[in-house]
């Protein structure tokens, strides 16, 4: 299994920015769906965004959509979550999770999880 490491959480103003990455161990990087989900305090962790093994396909939950931007670079076996209008809302613990899925949304489908990295937004 591969081990994922987030970083690149923190506080930001309501309309601010932040881009998270996740560290992937391991040679096989490539082989692996990336994506983030998130899970706020009192609630249920869920799905914000997938990419594909090539990075050709992305996923993105109704709520984040036009603001997220998720992408991978494999030759660093990284992915990145770039989030842009950030509201009140989007705060919560952000984890980054690896599947041999093609088309993983569902939590079920990854098999490996970050630690995760808090996002918070004041208004």
């Amino acid at each position: 299994q591969v081990q994922l490491a987030e970083s690149g959480g923190g506080l930001v103003q309501a309309g601010g920015s932040l881009r998270l990455s996740c560290a992937a161990s391991g040679r096989t990087f490539r082989n692996y769906a990336m994506g983030w989900f998130r899970q706020a305090p009192g609630k249920e962790r869920e799905f914000v965004a997938a990419i594909s093994w090539s990075g050709g396909r992305t996923y993105y939950a109704d709520s984040v959509k036009g603001r997220f931007t998720i992408s991978r670079d494999n030759a660093k076996n990284t992915v990145y979550l770039q989030m842009n209008s950030l509201k009140p809302e989007d705060t919560a613990v952000y984890y980054c999770a690896a599947s041999y899925g093609l088309d993983p949304t569902e939590e079920v489908d990854f098999a490996s999880w970050g630690q995760g990295t808090q996002v918070t937004v004041s208004s």
